[in-house]
């Protein structure tokens, strides 16, 4: 029998994790259905794979939100929740451009000491980009928040970071294509050197541009998947044990 791509994937790397990926790309391409009880036994034969790391990649999938664990005792496709998702990404752009602001209004820099080593690893990152993962909303939650604590009000940034953990299911649609991955890379330098050399006035509005774009993409790449899933419904639910 020909192997799977996750089988022949897991002798170059670790199997958890390429079954962790593999299972999560067919969650947010809205392969499944709302209905679908995802059963160990049939995601592993679906994946080629034995259920431990399936039963992982689950637990894994539930902690990022993409998953749901109902009453019965199953695991679920969850449905991206686009319905409050503007009302958080105000909330996330007021929080992020105070930090700037304040800088504006009393005149103290941010702290170099934080942004010039967060410049220099988006720098690495622009001479090395990733490939496209939803992972990187972690990359990205971290350049903001560190950019938010450099302000140096640490409490707007532990806000931001309970803003994030609440979308970041949602945002993780954003990093799915190199265009945006690129962009975002050097949308973060940008705004970082315009703080850097104390430009504050324009960081706001880059800073203003770069979440509004953000926004923009994921609610379209989210909405697809969702429509996708919602055409699934169509047939009969599949399960397994």
């Amino acid at each position: 029998m020909t192997p799977s791509p996750t089988t022949r994937a897991s002798g170059s790397g670790n199997l958890r994790d390429h079954v962790y990926v593999a299972l999560r790309h067919r969650l947010m391409s809205g392969e499944f259905s709302f209905r679908d009880r995802l059963g160990e036994e049939r995601v592993a034969a679906l994946l080629g794979v034995s259920r431990t790391p399936v039963r992982e990649a689950l637990t894994r999938l539930a902690g990022d939100g993409l998953v749901e664990k109902r009453q019965d005792g199953g695991y679920y496709p969850a449905e991206p929740d686009l319905a409050g998702l503007r009302d958080l990404y105000e909330i996330r752009v007021t929080l992020e451009l105070r930090g700037l602001q304040r800088a504006l209004e009393s005149g103290a820099a941010h702290q170099a000491a934080l942004l010039e080593p967060l410049r220099d690893d988006w720098r690495a990152l622009r001479a090395d980009p990733p490939t496209p993962d939803p992972a990187f909303v972690a990359l990205d939650e971290n350049f903001h928040i560190t950019l938010s604590r450099a302000s140096g009000n640490g409490e707007l940034a532990n806000m931001l970071d309970a803003v994030n953990a609440r979308i970041r299911p949602v945002r993780m649609y954003d990093f799915l294509t190199a265009d945006r991955i690129d962009l975002t890379i050097t949308q973060h330098l940008d705004i970082l050197e315009k703080v850097l050399a104390g430009e504050m006035e324009a960081g706001v509005r880059a800073l203003r541009s770069h979440v509004g774009e953000s926004m923009e993409v994921v609610e379209r790449r989210a909405a697809q998947a969702i429509t996708q899933m919602v055409l699934n419904r169509g047939r009969p639910p599949r399960s397994a044990t």
